[in-house]
Formats: structure tokens, sequence, C-alpha cells
């Protein structure tokens, strides 16, 4: 009798660049002006632009949802208008004469691969104030369902100082806290962080990991490429971002995109710096929501929708008991059951005043209630966080 084959040994997964985008879901790629934008003719750098769309549309092809963040706009139009750096309005200028032109490259490069691409234009408001959060995120998601490949930009023709990031890499980050991303990848004029800047110091160590970002790797970063001429980021903003991902559960990738394919340099093993992300972006999520928001209003439940809570299900309007509080779509809630304990936290879907309305109701009923078409659920399964107690 032939003994059993001995069980193979679990392989261990090294994390790398290249492992995490092998693994990523949901990818957000940044894209630097001097990448996209030649110095010398303020022209999109079409060739290059066209190696990368081929990378994004393979990601596609093998499942991946893709969202760029594209730098550019205010670079092309100040090659349209033949202005230099100004005043703020003279860059918004800029930017309103830039985006059609930024826009026309990416359909141009990604339209032979059947990708439709949308523009979507966000301010720090977008991404700071909770209910145009969740309106954003809603228009991402919704994108991503249609297959739509959508291309971030900072809205620079209506936000002041006060509201801007002033540089994409902070705004990507913001974008893939914002979609729930797995993986952040910061195309770069430098393969990755070393200890010190590389084109100075010929001692500089590249990191291929980096797995916490204190002091000791914050201390590495060095300011913009003054030489580029058309950025205005650095590697400071870059781990900065990283550090903006990181607290949402998104891995970052700083990769080099001065090669042609960049993408498929990374997944092929090409010099790179993966900086982990110590959570899943869900479980990032529901952290944040049981511990950075006070409550601004409570539900109470009926018997059958707290059991439907514990088995994984979201809040429908018919285990809606009660509601206290006046509180905005986005606030988070305390869920109570009917002996007034608290079942857990969760984000509204809608205003109370909405919940008042559509409370102890079937989830078909609310567009006649409400005068428009919702969300069938009060809180999603996603946006809620249970009592372990």
């Amino acid at each position: 009798m032939t003994a059993p084959a001995a069980p193979s040994p679990a392989v261990e997964i090294v994390a790398s660049p290249a492992t995490a985008l092998a693994h990523a879901r949901r990818v957000v790629v940044k894209i630097g002006s001097s990448l996209l934008v030649d110095a010398a003719t303020r022209a999109v750098t079409r060739d290059w632009l066209a190696s990368l769309a081929q990378d994004i549309a393979n990601l596609r092809t093998q499942g991946r949802e893709v969202i760029v963040v594209s730098s550019g706009a205010v670079a092309l139009g100040r090659g349209r208008l033949k202005t230099t750096p100004g005043r703020l309005q003279d860059k918004q200028a800029a930017a309103a004469v830039g985006q059609t032109l930024l826009m026309h490259a990416w359909e141009e490069a990604l339209a032979p691969h059947g990708l439709i691409t949308a523009q979507v234009l966000l301010t720090r408001d977008d991404t700071e104030r909770r209910r145009r959060w969740l309106n954003a995120r809603a228009t991402v998601e919704a994108l991503l369902a249609h297959g739509v490949v959508p291309v971030v930009n900072e809205n620079d023709t209506v936000a002041t100082e006060e509201i801007r990031y002033g540089d994409n890499d902070r705004l990507a980050a913001r974008a893939a806290q914002l979609a729930r991303a797995d993986l952040l990848i910061l195309l770069s004029d430098v393969d990755g962080l070393y200890t010190a800047d590389p084109r100075r110091d010929p001692n500089a160590r590249h990191l291929c990991l980096v797995e916490s970002l204190g002091p000791d790797i914050l201390g590495m970063a060095s300011g913009a490429n003054a030489e580029a001429g058309v950025g205005t980021g650095g590697m400071a903003t870059k781990l900065a971002a990283a550090q903006i991902a990181r607290s949402a559960g998104c891995a970052t990738v700083i990769a080099s995109g001065l090669t042609p394919h960049p993408l498929k340099a990374v997944a092929d093993g090409a010099r790179a710096t993966l900086i982990t992300a110590p959570a899943t972006p869900l479980a990032a999520w529901k952290q944040w929501i049981a511990g950075s928001m006070a409550p601004g209003g409570s539900l109470t439940l009926d018997d059958g929708a707290v059991r439907a809570l514990k088995s994984g299900k979201s809040l429908l309007p018919s285990g809606v008991i009660a509601v206290s509080g006046d509180f905005e779509k986005g606030e988070s809630l305390r869920l109570l059951d009917t002996t007034g304990a608290v079942v857990g936290l969760g984000l509204a879907a809608y205003p109370a005043d909405e919940i008042a309305l559509i409370r102890g109701r079937h989830s078909d009923e609310i567009e006649t209630l409400l005068g428009y078409r919702g969300p069938s659920v009060v809180i999603h399964r996603d946006d809620l966080v249970l009592e372990t107690r």
C-alpha cells in the first residue's frame, strides 16, 4: 500500500510591491505632473500615457478596479495659455483650461481598450465634511459598478488656498480612503524610499519594505524635484499620503514612473517601496466608526432587526421602531434594542426626518414616501459596528 504523500508546506507570501499589487482588489494610481506633462513642450507625454493605459486595461482584465488620480491640469493649462505661475486666480484659470486637455488625453488613451473615463473633481472640503464625503463615495462606487475608470483631480478652479490640498499625493490618499482601496500606487520620478536622497548621496540605501512610519522613516524624506519644473510634491508628501492611506487600511507603493508600462514593471518585480497597512480597509473603517465620531442620535430596533444585524445583515427601515435626535445623513447613530441597551453604532443613510417617515415600512415603499429613490437600507452593514460585550 502506497503511503500518502506528505502535505505540501504552506507557501509564505513575502510582502513586496509586486505581491501587494497581485492581491489588491481596488487600486488607486496617482500620476504626477512631471510624468504626464513634458517640461519643455508643456504637452502630454502621449506615448507614456498610452503605455500606462495598457497597464490599467490589463488590471481591469484581471478583475481589478482602478481609480486614477491625475495631476497635470494646471501645467497643461499654462502651456496652452503660455503663462507662468502667478496669482491664485491665474492658476485657477490655467486649471480651467487644462482640465479639458487632461480629460481628453485620458479619454484618448483609455478608449482603445474599451474603457470609459469619468472626471471627478474634489476639494479638501469634499473629503473632510461628512455629507459631501458620503456623496463623493457614492458617486465613485457607482462609477466603478458601471465599469468606469474615475479620473480624480483637485478642483483648482473653485478651491481657495484654505480648502486646497496643494498636492495630489495627499488627495490620492484621501481618494483611496474614500473608496476603501486596498492599494495606493504613487508613481514618481524615483523608484521608492531611500535612507537619503540618492541623487545627492551615493551611499543612500533603498528600502523595499516599510512596516511602520516612525520619525526615523519620516526623516528620510527629501523635498520636491525642482528640476522637473511641473510638479509640487516630493517624498515628504508621499510619506504623508502613506500615513493617511495606512490609517484607512490601505497599503502604499512608491514606484518609478519614468519607464513605459510602470504598473507592469511593479508587477514584474521592479524596484519600489511597499508601505504596509496594519488592517484591511473595512476593518480600519469600522474602527474609525467605533471610535472617532460622537453619535448624533439613536434608533430603537425591534427584535427581528437586532437578530438580523447580529447575523451580518444591514438595517432595513422595517426594523426601526423609534428615531431620536436631529441628525443628518452620514452621522453616527446609537442602535438600541427594545430594552434600551446599545446594540451597536452605524452611519445613517438618511437624515432623522426621513428615517422617521420610512421607519417600520418596507424598502420598496421608500421612493413613494420620500419622493426619490434612495438606498434600500437605513444603515449598510459595512457602515455598522456591533457591541461585543
